[in-house]
């Protein structure tokens, strides 16, 4: 874990600070020279927490400004005092205080703040977010009350988090900030199971995902085996992942992934052997797991663990 804290920043030292963990952003205010900003940082693994505190300004993410060979991030603004709007994926939404919505780094997106504001920004790996990208897609710049619905639940959890960073510390403090994050996942889940469209109404799709979860330590798991549980064709149920802009074998080894990644980064599970990890999720062999594993995230999984434990 480590945590940062660099107040009364200018607007160029602003600039530098939030292009660093997110990539080029244009930031602009009509007062360059009275802006300033304070924030506070607080890394755990793959989870980073921003605290800032700036006055009135706009962030925009282009196009030209976004890489193709980064790993996919998700963003996550709840809003703590004064007010925001975020644009995204077609839609715009204003966020006060109680609200948070979630947005993504691998597109186009604008933040706008009228005034002065507090708010806490959550970047994590949009793989931990269980949705395809274009079950994501639907659920961006869809604000979440902190008032209505799940969300009176999920809500005072995250603000919390922003009001206690100095907790965040020991060998359970990304198991915490993962289970936030499987919490808000419920959320959106919720959301999109209200919203309007195809992906909505995917029931065979929604269907196969939930199969895949519940066999994955199968090593015969396979398109036919899934197609035969749910009595349709192999054809069709490969149709239904390629609406999604998915292949089955593409998730399944991608679900297998994440979650032997996330055992790797859990102290719960730091005496278990890469093998053993691997082989409650289908991967028996640890010469296929570390190949999967560094081509999927850019390191090997015994490396991975090393920086995860080395960072709680």
């Amino acid at each position: 874990m480590s945590l940062s804290a660099q107040s009364s920043l200018t607007l160029a030292e602003w600039r530098a600070a939030v292009a660093s963990p997110f990539g080029s952003l244009q930031v602009n205010t009509e007062d360059p020279e009275g802006f300033r900003a304070d924030l506070r940082v607080v890394t755990v693994g793959d989870v980073s927490l921003f605290d800032m505190r700036t006055p009135a300004h706009t962030v925009d993410r282009i196009d030209a400004d976004i890489p193709g060979d980064v790993i996919p991030h998700c963003k996550l603004s709840l809003q703590m005092e004064g007010e925001s709007t975020l644009a995204q994926d077609g839609r715009h939404c204003v966020l006060r205080p109680g609200d948070l919505a979630l947005y993504v780094t691998q597109r186009p997106y604008r933040l706008s703040y009228p005034g002065a504001q507090h708010s806490l920004v959550v970047h994590f790996p949009e793989s931990f977010v269980q949705m395809t990208p274009d079950q994501i897609a639907q659920v961006t710049a869809v604000p979440i009350a902190g008032n209505e619905g799940l969300g009176r639940v999920a809500v005072p959890l995250f603000e919390q988090i922003a009001l206690n960073f100095e907790v965040l510390t020991g060998p359970y403090a990304g198991s915490l900030l993962r289970s936030a994050l499987d919490m808000l996942v419920t959320v959106l889940s919720s959301e999109l199971s209200q919203a309007d469209g195809p992906l909505s109404n995917n029931l065979l799709f929604q269907q196969a995902i939930a199969y895949i979860d519940r066999n994955l330590d199968n090593t015969e798991l396979s398109p036919r085996m899934i197609a035969e549980a749910l009595f349709v064709s192999v054809r069709h149920l490969h149709s239904q992942f390629s609406s999604n802009g998915l292949t089955i074998s593409a998730y399944i080894r991608g679900r297998r992934l994440e979650l032997i990644r996330r055992d790797l980064a859990d102290p719960l599970h730091v005496s278990e052997s890469i093998q053993s990890i691997g082989t409650r999720y289908g991967l028996s062999d640890s010469s296929q797991v570390s190949r999967l594993f560094r081509s999927e995230f850019g390191e090997s999984p015994s490396g991975y663990r090393t920086r995860m434990m080395g960072s709680q």
